[in-house]
């Protein structure tokens, strides 16, 4: 299953690093985020419990780019 979400994130090398941390959260099969687009795509397996992960991933989002913002 694969999501897209609209993100808040102030420079590509912070999208980088929030595209990075949220590849190793657990349940993520593949994250990916376009800066310019300010859109985050997420996959996840199909029987992923996704509001959870999703709070995972913006709590360690928050962690390296504090100023992010992800809409659950």
């Amino acid at each position: 299953m694969k999501k897209t979400y609209k993100i808040e994130v102030d420079c590509a090398n912070c999208a980088n690093l929030m595209e990075e941390t949220s590849n190793k959260v657990e349940g993520v099969n593949k994250a990916t985020v376009n800066f310019m687009a300010q859109k985050m795509i997420v996959e996840f397996d199909d029987d992923a419990d996704v509001d959870a992960i999703m709070k995972n991933v913006l709590k360690a989002c928050k962690k390296v780019e504090p100023d992010c913002e992800i809409e659950l």
